[in-house]
């Protein structure tokens, strides 16, 4: 019970529901049903992402290009379902094509970073120009309504269970399923083994590149699925829409508590680390601070939240036993 108690995300939970407090005396329509929906629904396609993050930063990578790759997701279902007839077949057609379209970019890095060695952000940053310039060239930069989309991809979209958003329980079912992966599977093991300690995972025969290989396909999965879950919340296409969102998804992990270096991350730590960062977002917009000054105190707020975790994982470490060996 105590390890719980002192446990990282029992921290990023405790700052959440003092900031809820706080936020409820800043404005009484916070702390409703429907604006605490609408921030999970609004926050629901970053998080589906930061999950898919976390895998990726535990074994000490990163990936940049999620935005770009869940654009061209998008852009690529949304011209599909312009021709797709209103049948329930074309909603399962959408989720088998997009979650493929993401596994194949997705290996793309993976292979590149595993096979050739070439680092992570050079891999992904490469991936982000190329795939951004593709979808521009091939939209001209012109968004897609929902006036041709099947009405079926519609109603989907609006489904609603006990009031709760079909994009949420997208979100909470992308979060359950992967943190059973990572505790539960012998993959799962190998991606806490590499990020624990490399070393020890290799001498061990853990196959690097495989977890390499899965972590960012994993990735590519989930950015398949969050192009759906984006196009269902805002029942379009813009192919500049999700510039940037790349920094929101890894600052909700590292606001998670994971370790941007590797080795620390939990999927818990992630749901509320995107969390936070929804509520921060939704709190300045009711206090109707001005959109500069939001930007500049979120990013107040993360580089405080990973400073403060950086000094106590030092001091932690500094803790450790030191064992001298004589020879």
């Amino acid at each position: 019970m105590k390890s719980i108690l002192k446990s990282k995300e029992m921290s990023i939970a405790a700052i959440v529901i003092a900031l809820c407090i706080t936020l409820t005396f800043v404005s009484p329509v916070f702390l409703t049903a429907d604006n605490l929906l609408d921030v999970l629904k609004a926050n629901s396609v970053i998080g589906i992402l930061a999950v898919g993050m976390t895998l990726v930063i535990i074994t000490g990578g990163i990936d940049v290009s999620v935005a770009a790759v869940t654009s061209a997701v998008c852009v690529i279902i949304g011209k599909l379902m312009q021709v797709m007839p209103d049948h329930f077949s074309s909603l399962l057609l959408l989720f088998l094509i997009a979650p493929l379209l993401g596994i194949l970019l997705g290996a793309i890095n993976g292979v590149l970073v595993a096979k050739i060695r070439i680092p992570a952000i050079v891999v992904t940053l490469g991936m982000m120009s190329i795939i951004n310039g593709l979808v521009l060239y091939i939209t001209n930069g012109v968004y897609l309504n929902s006036t041709n989309f099947p009405k079926v991809f519609i109603q989907f979209a609006n489904i609603k269970v006990f009031g709760v958003s079909v994009i949420i329980l997208i979100f909470m079912a992308v979060a359950l399923f992967t943190w059973y992966i990572l505790k539960y599977t012998l993959i799962g093991r190998e991606v806490l083994a590499i990020g624990g300690n490399k070393e020890s995972a290799l001498r061990v025969g853990i196959n690097f590149d495989k977890v390499q290989v899965f972590v960012f396909s994993y990735m590519g999965l989930l950015a398949g699925i969050a192009a759906i879950a984006q196009t269902a919340y805002t029942k379009s296409v813009d192919p500049n829409g999700m510039l940037g969102l790349e920094l929101l998804v890894i600052a909700g992990v590292v606001l998670g508590g994971a370790n941007i270096m590797g080795g620390r991350g939990t999927i818990m730590g992630t749901v509320l680390g995107v969390l936070l960062l929804g509520i921060v977002q939704n709190g300045l917009i009711l206090a109707k601070i001005d959109t500069f000054w939001q930007k500049v105190f979120t990013g107040c707020i993360i580089l405080l939240a990973v400073s403060y975790d950086h000094i106590q994982y030092k001091r932690s470490q500094e803790k450790l036993a030191k064992i001298e060996v004589e020879a």
